[in-house]
């Protein structure tokens, strides 16, 4: 069996690839690392506590190991206050770097390393997709949040270890992340348009997330950079008419962005994660054969409501 370590296994994505893998019966073997206990785990997984800063017992898994899965980071679904950005920059730089450096401390390293990121990296845009190749980074604190997550990543390049870095866009699932708060909004009538409604939603299933993983891990020549996305983005106003569609929902109001400034302030985030146009395209992983079984936002959104 493979053997895979992964990182924040506690996480709604964490949770998914350890449920991906066992639903599928994938031939692997998982070391689930994280700072607290996981309740429920399957006693065929090893279960390793970490800090996320600091070297420990969990260093010894590392050796020889097939694949390690970093998806460690504070979520930026908080309000950024001073202690809040300083805590985003760290848990990400922090358990990155040490990952790093456990790898170099291996007699024998690791095969792969696939690391989390952000498609946040990129510019608002509503007219032209981002890709890998052609992207524009933007400016602001979330970008330089990924810059300095990214630089921190390729730090270790010199390792024989195979990099892979994953520019995600929004994850959507049952059971965790952004989708069933929208979700809950729509069923409470404040399923409309959110500000002007032309910004694009960049996005994937968490099933096609997790696929993805075992795609590039399995092809030897996957290195690099890979926006993690459904191949079509859809605007808000768009993403709102299916989610109440698939919901069955038909009295609805829209959230000017006054009513969502409030309403950021009421529930401790930020609109940024609403407002900001992320239009991205996944160009590498589709010149890879890759095949997303989810595609379009409808069939999606009827998946995640059965």
């Amino acid at each position: 069996m493979k053997k895979i370590i992964l990182f924040a296994a506690n996480g709604f994505i964490g949770e998914s690839i350890i449920e991906y893998v066992t639903q599928r019966h994938l031939d692997y073997q998982i070391v689930a690392v994280s700072r607290s206990p996981i309740l429920n785990l399957s006693p065929s997984i090893k279960h390793v506590i970490w800090d996320g800063r600091t070297k420990g017992e969990w260093v010894n898994e590392l050796e020889g190991a097939d694949l390690i899965i970093n998806l460690a980071g504070k979520s930026v679904n908080c309000r950024y206050t001073k202690k809040n950005k300083a805590e985003i920059f760290a848990s990400r730089l922090d358990s990155t770097r040490i990952i790093g450096e456990a790898i170099q401390d291996c007699k024998f390293k690791p095969a792969c390393w696939i690391n989390s990121a952000s498609a946040t990296i990129y510019v608002h845009s509503l007219e032209n997709p981002n890709t890998e190749k052609d992207g524009i980074i933007g400016k602001g604190f979330s970008v330089n949040v990924c810059r300095a997550w990214e630089k921190q990543f390729f730090a270790f390049n010199d390792l024989p270890t195979r990099q892979i870095l994953l520019r995600s866009t929004i994850v959507l699932g049952k059971n965790g992340g952004v989708y069933p708060v929208l979700k809950r909004l729509a069923r409470a009538g404040l399923g409309g348009k959110m500000g002007n409604g032309n910004q694009f939603i960049s996005w994937v299933h968490i099933s096609d997330f997790c696929k993805a993983i075992f795609f590039l891990f399995e092809n030897n020549q996957s290195f690099g950079i890979y926006n993690l996305g459904a191949p079509n983005p859809v605007r808000n106003k768009d993403f709102q008419i299916e989610l109440r569609k698939s919901l069955g929902i038909s009295c609805f109001i829209d959230q000017p962005i006054w009513m969502l400034k409030l309403g950021a302030l009421i529930l401790g985030t930020e609109t940024e994660l609403i407002l900001k146009s992320r239009y991205v395209l996944p160009k590498n992983l589709t010149e890879e054969q890759f095949t997303f079984d989810f595609q379009t936002i409808e069939p999606c959104l009827v998946n995640l409501n059965s």
